[in-house]
């Protein structure tokens, strides 16, 4: 279900997230934990050969996880699916960034429900 928001310093309105989505995202430490590394890349990823202005590289994450890709590869699906992270594709490469007006959305959504 779609709600949507506007806040009166943006001209659009946004979707508001979806809450149950991110917080099923959020209920797995790994996943928070990638998404507290895509919150500072070029500290966590300092040997990425590509500009952070595309976001991280797969493989970057799938090593600095220490995970098997194919479950590092879930993980980023969910905060996909979750609308936490966006995607860059770059011939056969994908890159990760954190969207963060869907977690500022949905942080102030959780401010105004608890």
């Amino acid at each position: 279900m779609t709600k949507l928001t506007s806040n009166a310093d943006e001209s659009a309105a946004l979707p508001a997230p979806d809450m149950d989505e991110i917080m099923k995202a959020l209920a797995s430490p790994a996943r928070r934990e990638i998404l507290g590394w895509l919150k500072n890349p070029a500290q966590q990823f300092s040997a990425q050969a590509y500009p952070f202005e595309l976001g991280v590289c797969a493989g970057k994450i799938y090593e600095k996880a220490g995970l098997s890709q194919s479950t590092v590869s879930a993980h980023l699906a969910c905060l996909q699916r979750a609308g936490l992270v966006s995607t860059h594709k770059v011939g056969q490469w994908i890159f990760y960034s954190r969207n963060e007006a869907v977690i500022g959305a949905f942080l102030q959504q959780m401010h105004q429900d608890l």
